[in-house]
């Protein structure tokens, strides 16, 4: 089983807390709602204090492969540390299989500011997006959403899933995760609560316009 020595964890943990310090904690009560029990905000998702936040991973599930690469799966796992990796490469090796398109697995979040980390692999999309492809979608935010109530955490924040290197229309996505969680919501209503995280100024007004 793959390990790390406990004075790289020790060096390592010391400097990753020191920048979460750095860039500020953002937690619900900071971010103005919505609608009621969803919220829309701006920014690292790295930062925010919530249950849990969402990673858009891929079917490894064991992290972004590119070093210094721009998206989300490798800014989450940076900032948490290589214990999250590790415990990916753990769960996976018991599954023996990659993760499927739309469902999700729970990990601790180690020098995150949130609890845990829900994992979700999107659909990819090549040429035109089929309502396969939409359903796949809508299925990675209901199965975070079901794990995330399994586990009795009661604020999840969800990143664009499927927008960045997967290729999903921004605005098509925006309307399917809405839909979902608003649909979700009202058939449950477990105090859930919601925020879409978005980082871009043009997912921003998308889901602003959307929430009215």
């Amino acid at each position: 089983m793959k390990t790390a020595s406990k004075d790289f964890l020790e060096m390592q943990d010391a400097y990753l807390q020191e920048e979460c310090v750095q860039k500020g904690v953002i937690s619900l009560s900071d971010i103005s709602m919505a609608e009621p029990g969803i919220y829309l905000w701006q920014g690292d998702i790295t930062r925010l204090s919530v249950d849990a936040i969402v990673n858009a991973a891929n079917s490894a599930m064991l992290g972004c492969f590119v070093p210094c690469h721009g998206c989300i799966d490798n800014a989450i796992h940076s900032a948490a540390g290589i214990e999250l990796r590790l415990e990916c490469s753990r769960i996976m090796e018991k599954q023996g299989a990659e993760e499927p398109t739309g469902k999700a697995k729970i990990t601790k979040a180690y020098n995150l500011p949130c609890c845990y980390v829900l994992h979700t692999v999107g659909p990819i999309i090549y040429d035109k997006v089929t309502e396969k492809d939409c359903n796949l979608l809508s299925d990675c935010y209901r199965s975070c959403l079901e794990l995330a109530a399994t586990n009795q955490l009661k604020s999840i924040a969800f990143c664009c899933i499927s927008t960045g290197e997967f290729h999903f229309p921004n605005e098509k996505a925006a309307k399917i995760a809405i839909q979902t969680v608003q649909d979700y919501q009202r058939k449950n209503q477990n105090g859930m609560e919601v925020v879409f995280n978005v980082f871009k100024d043009s997912d921003y007004q998308i889901y602003k316009q959307l929430l009215g």
